[in-house]
């Protein structure tokens, strides 16, 4: 072994590590493992940046903002309404929820199908008296098989296509991915629907208003002269024991005790942390006298709703700025109650309700925060916020409006953020119609014809332009321009070669069908654990290796790389749509094998097959 495929093993296992781990950022870890790989020279640094202009990357960023076109002008919103019953049983419901989800993912981003569909999931479920959970896995499973069929439905599609390019062969068609891609995706999603829906873990809750989020930690503040002033916390929690909740914290002249001993004297001043079930949370305050520490009243409220500008090019000079350009008194405006879950991408991950200011900025409060399997042991208003967690905010309609669509947050309620507007719905669905149809018809490739698109979506102002940005998922497009001079090194410096020859004399012996389903197998495990995208970076010059040291059609091992790529169903860390359902269903880390490991075994039963056949090995 030489030196530098040395080097780029240890760079990249030390990568995976990363990923696995989930500490850091996946964009965190690809630019450091680029950096590495340039420190120790097996990318040069005239080529370190090259990843960002490459064609892959800038079809994935406009594809991002196409889809969020879709979605904001609710020009999805009307195939939902006309295509999912509103009172049917379980089996329609669930066949018509996964196979909408299925087709919205193949031409637009499933992290945004999954949103758009998750509200409707929620509140079908409360009318049918279904554990959310019933619903939200099968709709999650269902984005993430449809987004195997065509070329932009996924990522790790567009890398796959990219290194075919790189072999002197022209890259997959806009459907050449469906030939494989939709008879896999069918029978997942049939298994779904007759028999896979059943697998799912039955846990308690349904529907928007009750469905289990885990219970609420939740802070109240004891009035001076309050009813449970002089009482301890064993009284208390007796108290308590009638409506389902229980005092698992106090905090005491800013200090925060856990697990406070039962004969503690509560005093006025204090603050109780208060866990309970969401349906209870009033009942349990009421029982107590005593109000929500982050409450306000409506008439101290604050409405954050500006006029937006319609030039789209004025930016507040700070968050005063923002507060005081935007403040009125609502002494007439309803304050509201809203839980909005927080996506994986989420700006406001990692952040409290302090950093953002969330008061000052918004004029909205954070109530309380639920974790499924988690409780904090740090101040709400100072709780670092993750993906997955479910918020209870209060403030005016708007401002809770604004805020979900700043931070990236889907309310757990009717879709109550978007207005559907006919004309910007009808532009937004004609101006992708028409860069796919350019892309597939083979007008222009597929980067030029999703950048016409995204400009024509400028132009017609279907976004408004200064909201463009906000639309792309800067973290994956960091991932992807970071990863692919990586994936190229591991070519350079015949690292996949010698990895190859390694899989083919140790595991498949020299049979080309058995290579191809080892490597599947491995995507599929990879992707189970680090970003998809991520996961075919590093597979592609494995696959290509493999092939050629063979000497066979490379065609079926990156239809391998990309099918594998693709399943991610075995853990809520895999896939962001994974991540989105684990605090509304009330998952645990657990709850996804079942039913996942089922529709990975289906894909490989059908998925080997037909790769065979649609892109022999001769």
């Amino acid at each position: 072994m030489l030196l530098d495929q040395f080097l780029i093993i240890a760079v990249l296992m030390s990568a995976v590590a990363l990923f696995i781990w989930g500490r850091w950022r996946h964009d965190m870890v690809a630019l450091a493992a680029l950096l590495l790989c340039v420190a120790v020279g097996v990318v040069p640094s005239a080529g370190a940046f090259s990843g960002f202009g490459h064609p892959a990357v800038i079809t994935v960023a406009c594809i991002l903002v196409l889809s969020q076109g879709l979605q904001s002008s609710g020009a999805i919103d009307v195939i939902a309404d006309r295509w999912i019953p509103t009172s049917t049983g379980p089996f329609l419901t669930i066949a018509a929820l996964t196979i909408l989800a299925a087709l919205l993912s193949a031409f637009m981003n499933n992290v945004g199908a999954l949103a758009l569909l998750m509200p409707v999931a929620l509140q079908l479920a409360a009318r049918q008296g279904l554990p959310p959970g019933r619903l939200l896995m099968p709709l999650a499973f269902g984005s993430i098989l449809g987004g195997m069929t065509t070329l932009i439905g996924t990522p790790p599609n567009l890398i796959v296509s990219s290194f075919r390019q790189r072999e002197g062969i022209d890259g997959f068609a806009m459907f050449d991915f469906a030939q494989v891609g939709v008879p896999v995706a069918a029978a997942g999603v049939l298994f779904i629907v007759i028999l896979g829906w059943r697998l799912v873990p039955m846990r308690k809750g349904s529907g928007v208003e009750t469905f289990d989020t885990g219970s609420y930690l939740t802070e109240a503040r004891v009035p001076e002269r309050g009813k449970v002033v002089g009482l301890n916390l064993r009284e208390i929690d007796t108290i308590l024991d009638d409506v389902g909740a229980q005092v698992v914290g106090l905090v005491r002249k800013d200090v925060r005790i856990v697990a406070p001993t039962p004969s503690r004297i509560v005093q006025g001043g204090d603050i109780l942390v208060i866990e309970s079930e969401p349906k209870m949370l009033t009942a349990a305050l009421s029982v107590l006298n005593l109000k929500l520490e982050e409450s306000t009243s409506d008439s101290t409220l604050v409405a954050t709703t500006a006029e937006e500008d319609p030039d789209g090019t004025e930016e507040p000079n700070s968050k005063n700025d923002v507060a005081d350009t935007a403040s009125i008194a609502t002494h007439n405006a309803e304050s509201v109650l809203r839980e909005l879950a927080v996506l994986p991408n989420s700006s406001v991950v990692g952040r409290s309700a302090t950093e953002i200011d969330l008061r000052t900025v918004f004029a909205i409060n954070l109530l309380a925060l639920s974790r499924q399997g988690d409780r904090s042991t740090t101040r709400l208003r100072t709780t670092a916020i993750e993906a997955g967690d479910v918020l209870l905010m209060q403030g005016t309609e708007e401002a809770i409006a604004r805020f979900a669509s700043q931070y990236g947050c889907v309310p757990l309620a009717e879709r109550a953020l978007r207005l559907p507007d006919k004309r910007r719905a009808w532009l937004a669905a004609l101006i992708m119609s028409g860069g796919i149809a350019s892309a597939a018809l083979g007008i222009a490739s597929a980067a030029i014809s999703f950048t016409v698109a995204l400009l024509a979506t400028m132009v017609f102002r279907v976004i408004p332009p200064r909201r463009i940005y906000d639309a792309i998922d800067w973290p994956v497009i960091v991932l992807l321009g970071a990863m692919i001079p990586v994936a190229d090194a591991m070519a350079s410096t015949g690292t996949a070669d010698l990895i190859a020859r390694g899989l083919l004399e140790v595991l498949a012996q020299g049979n080309a069908v058995i290579a191809m389903v080892v490597l599947l197998i491995v995507t599929m495990t990879l992707s189970d654990f680090m970003n998809n995208a991520a996961t075919a970076a590093v597979m592609c010059p494995i696959a290509i290796s493999t092939a050629n040291t063979l000497s066979v059609n490379p065609d079926p091992f990156l239809m391998a790389v990309a099918v594998g790529a693709s399943c991610a169903f075995l853990t809520p860390i895999g896939h962001q749509n994974n991540t989105l359902i684990l605090g509304p269903s009330g998952f645990r880390f657990g709850d996804y094998w079942r039913l996942g490991l089922a529709i990975e075994l289906i894909v490989l039963a059908v998925g080997i097959p037909m790769i065979l056949k649609v892109w022999p090995l001769g």
